[in-house]
């Protein structure tokens, strides 16, 4: 019987200088990275592309020892990547349409640079329902969560802003997501155009 090597084992081998142990931990976890980031973007080359540009992310926070191993190798990886996905989304200024799933976010509707009037007016409804929803978050909460998603500021930049940690600004960003999707339930309310 073989036993397998920990990730955590792993990244502390390759960041001791065992190049083998980043190929083990790749080839381990390919196949379920791959498969999510294919999931959003729909497109093997821009998948490749994202999945290449996720472990250069991973080999440099790994070399600068900027990693801190908590046993969440790739949860750790899965958010590089998720973080990716959004940036090329918004280099090419379109979110996608996460159809059939839980995981509604409501910040995934976003405006078409074509939008007709009646489009314009449903969008324009939709923002203002949206402030008003955000308006009844508590006011922590919905610091972070104009700063992100308004202001399109890095956790980092909030966390200066703020002087809290990159952990309470994720935690209150998560809250406030959380927040808004009860609020959204309870009262029945459709964002969508």
């Amino acid at each position: 019987m073989k036993l397998q090597i920990e990730d955590s084992e792993l990244v502390k081998d390759y960041i001791n200088g065992n190049e083998g142990a980043l190929e083990i931990l790749i080839n381990r976890h390919n196949q379920r990275i791959t498969s999510f980031i294919y999931s959003k973007v729909l497109d093997r080359d821009i998948t490749e592309d994202i999945f290449q540009d996720t472990f250069i992310k991973v080999i440099k926070t790994l070399k600068r020892g900027k990693y801190s191993e908590e046993g969440k190798f790739l949860p750790w990886v899965m958010r590089i990547s998720h973080n990716l996905i959004i940036d090329h989304f918004r280099r090419n200024k379109r979110m996608p349409m996460f159809e059939g799933s839980d995981d509604f976010n409501i910040f995934s509707v976003i405006g078409d640079d074509k939008l007709n009037a009646e489009k314009q007016l449903i969008k324009n409804q939709i923002d203002t329902d949206l402030r008003q929803l955000v308006e009844e978050l508590p006011d922590d909460q919905k610091e972070v969560l104009l700063m992100r998603i308004y202001k399109d500021m890095s956790f980092k930049e909030i966390s200066e802003n703020t002087g809290v940690s990159i952990n309470t600004a994720l935690g209150r960003m998560r809250y406030a997501l959380i927040n808004l999707r009860k609020i959204i339930e309870k009262n029945n309310i459709v964002l969508t155009n």
